[in-house]
């Protein structure tokens, strides 16, 4: 089977970050670092629809989306916050500690728990709910602890960690 890919170029300026698929909206988001934004984009003929301003952000690179709630969850790299975004007021909401370099996010829908790995081995948990947001604590995990996944049908999450006493290993966090 033969198919074609057609690509477009959005000129974003400054550094970019992560990006995210928002179900409700139809819309791309995306971390405009540098430029401390979140810009969206209508894929549909795309076209910058927004740059909506993060107040409290340095260096936002990780992005999760909860589309049900209207929540973007934005982690900044260079202060080490993790900001609450309502997408409907396109507004910040809320603001968090974290563990240094915050970078990949990630939400077990179930439970509600969205996970925040850092580059400086600290996982940040919170709990997302009708009534808001707010932190379960941190936990050391391990070196580079900057990538999680989570299995939603166990609520277990995962950290692969490259280099734990010279070798590759992969810790999973287990709800009690």
């Amino acid at each position: 089977m033969n198919s074609r890919i057609g690509t477009n170029t959005i000129e974003l300026g400054g550094t970019i970050g992560n990006t995210q698929y928002d179900a409700v909206s139809r819309h791309i988001f995306v971390n405009a670092q540098s430029r401390r934004q979140l810009i969206e984009i209508d894929p549909s003929n795309d076209a910058i629809v927004a740059r909506i301003d993060l107040s409290g952000a340095k260096g936002n690179h990780g992005l999760y989306i909860v589309s049900q709630a209207h929540l973007a969850f934005i982690a900044c790299e260079d202060n080490a916050k993790l900001l609450a975004l309502n997408l409907l007021t396109r507004q910040v909401v809320q603001s968090f500690d974290v563990g240094d370099d915050p970078d990949v996010l990630a939400f077990d829908p179930g439970p509600g728990a969205l996970y925040v790995a850092g580059e400086a081995g600290i996982v940040s948990m919170f709990t997302v709910s009708p009534s808001g947001v707010s932190k379960i604590g941190d936990g050391r995990i391990g070196p580079n602890a900057h990538v999680v996944g989570v299995d939603p049908s166990t609520h277990r999450a995962y950290f692969p960690l490259k280099n734990v006493d010279g070798h590759p290993l992969l810790r999973v966090m287990a709800p009690r």
